[in-house]
């Protein structure tokens, strides 16, 4: 993959050695671990990494800062898990959270994002549009169908999120032919409230960024929300289909530039 340069010192390209994938999981050690109250058996203190097993068998796509120190110029990151990988891992990631079975049959190319997160300085700017322009060129490369992963609101109390899950309930479940399902213990419907007691303006504003940014390209979500108590998370899974995305979307996305509205 080229890298993506712009008239910043931003530049986006996929990880290629172990430096470069020891400052992806610093950073979001950085992000999950000390900013968001994560933990689990995944989490190195004492280095201050936050890795899994699920690392080695997927290609990472990072946002540096050419003007940070060498070492420390990694700033956003994208976890990129295809099929292939999964199978070399025994599973994707979030099958621990939802069962895939009707991605999996669909006989779609599939791709799992996962660990997105963005260094608190660079938050609000260009970069996350710059990861998601080079995401764009990896998907057209690898002719990907759907994209699909978790995405989370912060803290596991369902009732403080009720209106959020409850919208994406209401009017934004995928059809049963792509609608994965959350299971195990944690699992949660997300139909919390009815449709005509929701505040949808309030709702969409208080929605995290990420899973807006997914529904303003034709994201969708599954069935039921997970409570991940490790990472101090609530979790959806989103589904996006490619074909769901607009050629006039795909170009912002390949020229790296937001969508406005």
């Amino acid at each position: 993959m080229t890298p993506t340069k712009t008239p910043t010192a931003l530049q986006v390209d996929l990880a290629k050695t172990e430096d470069d994938l020891r400052q992806i999981q610093r950073l979001r050690y950085d992000v999950f671990v000390a900013e968001l109250g994560g933990t689990g058996p995944h989490v190195d203190h004492a280095d201050r990494l936050e890795r899994d097993r699920f690392d080695d068998h997927a290609e990472h796509l990072m946002l540096r800062d050419l003007a940070r120190p060498p070492g420390q110029d990694v700033v956003g990151v994208y976890r990129l898990l295809t099929q292939s990988g999964a199978e070399a891992a025994g599973q994707f990631y979030c099958e621990d959270e939802y069962n895939l079975s009707v991605l999996k049959s669909g006989g779609k190319r599939l791709l799992e994002l996962g660990r997105s997160c963005l260094h608190c300085d660079y938050r609000g700017g260009p970069g996350l549009m710059l990861l998601w322009g080079a995401l764009s060129d990896y998907v057209s490369a690898h002719q990907i169908e759907i994209l699909f992963g978790v995405a989370s609101f912060h803290g596991t109390d369902m009732n403080s999120k009720a209106e959020q899950l409850s919208l994406l309930h209401h009017h934004y479940r995928a059809p049963q032919h792509l609608r994965a399902q959350a299971i195990g213990p944690t699992a949660s419907k997300m139909d919390l409230i009815p449709p005509d007691a929701i505040d949808r303006v309030r709702a969409m504003r208080d929605m995290p960024a990420l899973i807006k940014a997914y529904l303003r390209l034709g994201g969708m979500v599954g069935e039921g929300a997970f409570v991940d108590h490790a990472f101090n998370t609530i979790d959806v899974c989103l589904i996006l289909p490619i074909h769901a995305v607009s050629a006039r979307q795909r170009e912002r996305l390949a020229r790296g530039k937001p969508r406005r509205g």
